[in-house]
């Protein structure tokens, strides 16, 4: 019972295009250890339930109203989002061990009550080396009308 993606593309150079699951809209692989994961999903919360929710995995300080206003804004799909990073070890969850010298990159964004993200988790050398690419990466989604 696939339905199509409501958001698209171009896999970029030297991203592994992996089969979208239940949340992963868009997934990939990259980086020169191979263990790095880029992904787009489609949340429900806030846009603050989500940052907080990932700095939690690296169990960085979570932010309240005015720590999220601080944040950098990038380009998402024709509008913004916030670019949130942490790194240290991440717990992922799903009952996978916490993994260390990680980081983590991404974009949040509030459209119209959906709330989309991208997010990079990998080896912190990985994620370093890759961030501009995100950011790209980012800009140029396209929503499904």
């Amino acid at each position: 019972d696939a339905k199509p993606s409501p958001v698209k593309a171009e896999t970029p150079e030297g991203w592994l295009a992996m089969p979208a699951t239940q949340m992963r809209l868009l997934n990939y692989r990259f980086g020169g250890s191979g263990l790095g994961e880029v992904w787009v999903s489609v949340s429900s919360g806030s846009v603050l339930d989500n940052v907080n929710r990932w700095l939690g995995q690296f169990n960085a300080t979570k932010l309240d109203s005015k720590g999220l206003s601080e944040l950098r804004m990038v380009p998402i799909a024709g509008a913004s989002g916030v670019w949130v990073e942490s790194e240290g070890d991440y717990a992922g969850g799903m009952g996978a061990p916490a993994r260390s010298g990680y980081a983590l990159a991404g974009v949040v964004a509030d459209f119209g009550g959906r709330i989309l993200t991208v997010k990079m988790v990998g080896p912190k050398a990985d994620v370093e080396t890759a961030k501009p690419l995100l950011e790209t990466f980012a800009k140029s989604l396209e929503l499904a009308d």
